[in-house]
């Protein structure tokens, strides 16, 4: 059987770093970014340089064409040109504009008018924990104990509120709206990288406990986008074949739930931070002499 068609946007980023390993020689790859290197200058191999914000879609078309799934993972960080001054200044230097994540919405539509109009299958969009980031206020108040993909996604920023856009757009094109349906599947990732105690101080052990619940291996993400382009069907209730997965390991500290990827594609998380990091934890969260816990 031939292998699968995949497309990888953002191919030169983090998390493209950590997922690509679990693809290679999976599937036949194509992999495009605005650069042919990571962010500290080491190549990336056989990437196609592409802006799929800027570029003109007669020029990104031949990505799409004959793949069977995209994997969107195509980020935008710059500010746009429509607003300026103090307010695009500071907002710009906090790294959180509503300008560069109106982009990002905008890089996401063409992603998938690209895909609907190729025949493309499926696509897997990196979205993110932020789009519903709000709750982790009420988490840590004590005032609720997990976050379910189906709640309304509520943000209080703009990176959060533009992933939240992602995810109706992808409905959008599901429903088959300006032609066929596109399959997708959306990806609110934790925290996908080793967790390092040094980088807390001792006042944040919350922030710790947090990163321990929303951590995401690397083995465990790459499951997780296998599984979401091989599952058979990705149909909801209502026969709408769009889902949204919480992307985190099999963590006792997780505060978000994972039940509907575990029913709906087969996810099954291998790994567990509380195992892998237990030494860290021991020595962080139970021996220092006085110490009080939120």
């Amino acid at each position: 059987m031939a292998q699968r068609k995949v497309l990888i946007t953002g191919a030169t980023g983090y998390v493209a770093g950590r997922l690509l390993p679990g693809l290679q020689g999976q599937y036949d790859l194509t992999l495009a970014d605005v650069r042919g290197t990571r962010g500290d200058g080491t190549p990336v191999s056989g990437v196609k340089v592409a802006d799929f914000l800027r570029d003109d879609l007669d020029t990104l078309r031949p990505l799409f064409q004959g793949q069977d799934s995209v994997v969107h993972l195509a980020f935008n960080r710059d500010p746009q040109p429509a607003s300026s001054g103090a307010r695009l200044a500071a907002a710009s230097a906090a790294g959180n504009t509503y300008e560069a994540e109106r982009a990002n919405i905008d890089l996401a539509y063409r992603v998938f008018q690209l895909a609907q109009e190729a025949g493309v299958r499926r696509v897997v969009v990196a979205s993110s924990n932020h789009a519903a980031d709000w709750y982790e206020h009420l988490i840590h108040a004590g005032a609720l104990d997990v976050v379910l993909p189906g709640m309304l996604p509520k943000s209080d920023n703009w990176y959060g509120w533009a992933k939240a856009c992602y995810e109706h757009l992808g409905f959008v094109f599901a429903t088959g709206v300006g032609g066929r349906r596109v399959e997708n599947v959306h990806l609110r990732i934790g925290a996908p990288r080793e967790i390092d105690p040094a980088t807390f101080t001792v006042e944040q052990t919350q922030g710790y406990r947090r990163d321990l619940g929303a951590y995401l291996s690397a083995r465990d993400l790459q499951q997780l986008v296998v599984k979401s382009i091989e599952a058979e069907s990705i149909e909801d209730e209502h026969g709408i074949p769009w889902q949204v997965f919480y992307g985190i390991s099999n963590n006792a500290r997780a505060f978000w739930s994972i039940a509907n990827a575990r029913r709906v594609i087969g996810y099954a998380p291998e790994d567990d931070s509380e195992v892998l990091f237990a030494e860290d934890i021991r020595r962080v969260l139970a021996d220092v002499p006085g110490r009080t816990y939120p």
